[in-house]
């Protein structure tokens, strides 16, 4: 097992000094007089100095906006802060802005699904498409504010359906086909939508879905829908069920071709919303956070450019639906000039290694995906290096739940010696990270380079007492652009002040732990409100994933920790075995002691059982704190939205486990045993 911390890579000269962040500091010191020697340096001016800071990003990218702002901010408080007030400007006409450059065959898009072969766009053709669309949904009465929602997969069509949405000024939001009707209705009924864009279906895993009956139960449902666009993705060429009098997608397109000098896109005001994403909608009615155009498209500038490094020429990939912001990030990439990869199925269909031959197969020089991916990988023994072309890859994402120094270790030695892998971590709720990467530094095994630029994030023990190389809560002490201007149907901000703002006024509370050690370099350790508290001491369920993804008969895990009466805990660790393995009592100890040995004995969990499967969101994030709250007691309806869920038979385990549960005894050695009936295997 590495050791955390480990030094792994180191950039070469000529790709730090020709990286886009050290173009912008050489700018910085010759433009703005702002000298700063390294990064760190550069952060501390960035949060010092937040006007500075985003007025300069707004200058060196060169914001297109119908008036100049009054103010970059108003006000240095959260909530509330204005960011550049009096400004009007358009995140789709920026996304778009490299096509006036773009040769005639420059590609914009590669894409490939399980039902279509590889095949590639170039930015003429998206912006002819997203013309024809603006113009068609200009024509049938969408104005500027109306929202427009997609339950379309990761395919072009959906990104020209939100290109031309955002055009307009229309607010966009998008559910990924696999959500279920509720799930997309909890979403979309939330914010009243008058134009929906559906696919028929989609194929994952060689396996097909028909959403024909679940778009007429969703348009069913809400009745401020004026006008469905239907797309024939699955059974390309059948027409829409009249019930639904569609518009299809291939006559929408046939419209007469717009000039881009004749169109006009709608540049908005400082607080006009662009799309609202929506929390995971693991429990209660899902979060609708709504961003605005200026805060997101300056926050993106700086993420793609200055810390991402990418650049016309670049093509990124990441493995992502339509339902997380990652597919949002990903569109991002256009703000750049960049090319995007869209894929739209399994990542594991026909096998393992799918996703690297497409990488290979459109020349990606980034690639993203999820730390359980990763350990996909490793246990099926992959080396994609070994196998194929990764020549033009330059970068590694490695996102959507904490990294750990192995899953950068696989990729040193089973992709590419000379390789910059990053890990990312922030949220929907800034459609962005908090911390992440840069072209200019070391990597280091576990390590997250850097705090973000502009970000003002800290490892808080308790309220203002800073830590460093100490675990702590992550705040972000001073505003940020990309901070959601409002929840929807939120009139008096409650919810809201109540998701970030409760714990420490004034202060943005994230939910994660996190680690900052004294070069910088951030650690995150699973969600705080998943806290594991063992005799008063709290530990990051990460920890002892680490340990598990270390054991070979273990495919995956996962651990909560129950508060009991009298300041008692009861920690039970379950466990989803690989085929053929079984938990014994010996295998039981042995996870024990390594739990023991790798971290503390606080770190040995009180009873150990083996599950068929370990439940996660749409997104792939485990669903630890509803398991715990079941495990405690709570109604599973009120705790656990299905429909959310990857796996949602996999819940009906921990729910029959809490029922099983009649009694916990207290034992005198001070650990905890729970009496237990029914349940598989267990071993104390």
């Amino acid at each position: 097992m590495i050791e955390e911390g480990t030094l792994l890579w180191r950039p070469r000269k000529n790709f730090a000094e020709s990286s886009a962040l050290s173009l912008y500091m050489r700018w910085l010191r010759t433009v703005r007089g702002v000298n700063v020697e390294d990064y760190d340096a550069l952060w501390r001016w960035s949060v010092t100095d937040l006007e500075g800071f985003w007025g300069s990003i707004w200058d060196y990218f060169q914001v297109v906006s119908d008036a100049r702002h009054e103010r970059v901010l108003d006000r240095r408080v959260m909530p509330g802060a204005r960011w550049f007030d009096g400004s009007r400007v358009n995140y789709a006409e920026h996304l778009l802005r490299h096509e006036s450059k773009a040769r005639p065959d420059e590609v914009v898009f590669h894409h490939q699904s399980e039902t279509r072969p590889l095949a590639r766009m170039t930015w003429a053709e998206l912006g002819r498409q997203v013309r024809i669309v603006a113009t068609w949904l200009r024509e049938h009465g969408v104005q500027p504010g109306d929202r427009v929602v997609s339950y379309m997969p990761n395919v072009p069509e959906t990104a020209v359906a939100m290109l031309a949405s955002v055009a307009i000024g229309a607010v966009w939001s998008s559910a990924a086909p696999e959500f279920g009707v509720k799930t997309v209705v909890d979403r979309f009924a939330q914010i009243e939508p008058k134009v929906l864009f559906a696919a028929d279906g989609y194929r994952f895993a060689g396996k097909d879905f028909s959403r024909a009956a679940e778009v007429r139960s969703i348009a069913g449902q809400l009745p401020s829908l004026q006008t469905i666009v239907w797309l024939d993705y699955l059974h390309p060429g059948r027409t829409p069920p009249d019930s639904l009098r569609a518009v299809r997608w291939g006559d929408l397109l046939e419209h007469p071709d717009v000039p881009a000098a004749e169109f006009t896109y709608a540049r908005v005001d400082h607080d006009h919303p662009l799309w609202v994403v929506f929390s995971s909608g693991t429990t209660g009615l899902p979060k609708a956070i709504v961003h605005n155009h200026v805060g997101i498209l300056v926050e993106h500038l700086k993420l793609m450019h200055l810390h991402l490094n990418l650049r016309p020429g670049s093509t990124m990939f990441f493995y992502s639906t339509t339902g997380w912001m990652m597919w949002n990030i990903l569109l991002a990439a256009l703000l750049t000039g960049a090319a995007a990869v869209l894929y739209d199925g399994s990542p594991l269909h026909p096998d393992v290694e799918f996703l690297w031959r497409l990488a290979s197969a459109t020349r990606a020089t980034t690639f993203g995906a999820s730390p359980t991916f990763v350990q996909i990988m490793q246990k099926a023994g992959t080396e994609p290096g070994e196998k194929y072309d990764l020549s033009a890859l330059e970068s590694v994402i490695v996102s959507g739940a904490p990294s750990t120094p192995e899953t950068f270790d696989w990729f040193y030695r089973c992709v590419k010696r000379d390789l910059w892998v990053t890990s990312q971590s922030g949220g929907t709720e800034l459609c962005s990270a908090f911390v992440g990467a840069v072209p200019t530094l070391p990597v280091y095994a576990g390590e997250i380079q850097v705090r973000m630029l502009g970000m003002d994030v800290h490892a808080w023990r308790d309220a203002n007492q800073e830590v460093f190389d100490e675990v702590g809560e992550l705040v972000v002490t001073s505003p940020f652009p990309s901070m959601p201007i409002r929840f929807w149907n939120d009139a008096d901000g409650r919810r809201y002040h109540e998701s970030y703002f409760d714990t420490f006024p004034g202060v943005w509370r994230h939910g994660d732990f996190i680690k900052i050690n004294g070069r910088g370099g951030c650690y995150i350790y699973g969600r705080s409100d998943s806290t594991l508290n063992r005799h008063g001491v709290r530990i990051g369920t990460a920890e002892i994933y680490r340990v598990l993804e270390q054991v070979e008969e273990v495919a995956d895990s996962l651990v909560v920790c129950c508060e009991l009466p009298g300041g008692k805990f009861f920690m039970p660790l379950f466990v989803r075995m690989k085929p053929g393995c079984s938990l014994d009592a010996a295998l039981s100890a042995r996870i024990n002691q390594k739990l023991r040995e790798d971290c503390s004995p606080r770190h040995v969990p009180d009873a150990m059982y083996a599950v068929e499967a370990i439940p996660y969101t749409l997104t792939g994030k485990k669903l630890e704190v509803p398991v715990r709250r079941i495990l405690m007691g709570a109604p599973p309806s009120s705790v656990v939205n299905r429909d959310a869920m990857s796996n949602p038979e996999s819940i009906d385990y921990f729910v029959q486990f809490a029922r099983d549960c009649v009694d916990y005894q207290w034992r005198s050695d001070g650990r905890t045993d729970a009496s237990v009936t029914g349940s598989p295997e267990k071993t104390a």
